[in-house]
């Protein structure tokens, strides 16, 4: 289990807490408690009420939404150095979404009363949160954007570029890119079937974006920022 100084350079990665001083970030990190979930676990359920927020330290979480027909949407996995449950326990409402451990998987438990406390008595932190939740709403629309105006092959290679971050290749050579994930959870996670995912795949490959091994995927990310900005 990551000890103390681990947790709180964690919290310092996160959006809602990274520009805090060491002495907040240390103050928050003592109301965090380790909760650890084994894979196909459930962290917390549509519909119910939410009594928690939730910090990464190990393995990855799958947010998802169902259908009453049985069909299922991701649309996030958060990982190491990431929050989940947040707005849920800031305004104390129901879980929006599923969060299901899809490895085995160690958090941070912070209660929704103690998030409180903290961004009363500590204004930084509620200065951190509008940033925030002003920086939720951008991503949420960025997402409805790129699922409404962009083809799946433009999507997929937006997708890899935000895997990738800032690394770069060796010259001449692509970036290897550890997924973490099946096809099948890659499906999910972009709103799409597992045949549109091998054809966007197909594409990229076509024009030498990505190449493909029987278990890797190297891209370049050169050819993936001109097929993001053509939106063809």
């Amino acid at each position: 289990m990551p000890g103390t100084d681990t947790l709180v350079s964690l919290l310092s990665r996160t959006e809602l807490f990274k520009g805090l001083g060491a002495d907040d970030l240390e103050a928050c990190a003592n109301f965090f408690r380790a909760a650890k979930f084994k894979k196909g676990q459930t962290l917390f359920v549509r519909g119910e009420k939410a009594t928690a927020l939730y910090l990464v330290a190990e393995g990855r979480v799958r947010l998802a939404i169902s259908t009453e027909d049985g069909r299922e949407l991701s649309f996030r996995h958060a990982v190491a150095g990431e929050l989940l449950g947040e707005i849920g326990a800031l305004d104390g409402g129901n879980r929006s979404a599923d969060a299901t451990a899809l490895t085995t998987v160690t958090t941070y438990r912070l209660d929704k009363e103690d998030f409180r406390r903290l961004w009363t008595v500590r204004p930084v932190l509620s200065e951190r949160l509008i940033s925030f939740l002003c920086g939720r709403l951008r991503e949420t629309s960025g997402q409805l954007e790129s699922i409404a105006l962009h083809p799946m092959h433009v999507r997929l290679a937006r997708f890899f570029m935000v895997a990738i971050g800032t690394r770069k290749p060796a010259p001449g050579k692509r970036l290897p890119l550890e997924l973490g994930m099946s096809q099948g959870e890659l499906a999910l996670l972009l709103g799409a079937s597992r045949p549109k995912i091998n054809e966007a795949l197909g594409k990229l490959e076509e024009i030498g974006a990505i190449g493909r091994t029987l278990d890797r995927i190297f891209v370049d990310p050169l050819k993936l920022a001109e097929v993001d900005g053509s939106h063809a």
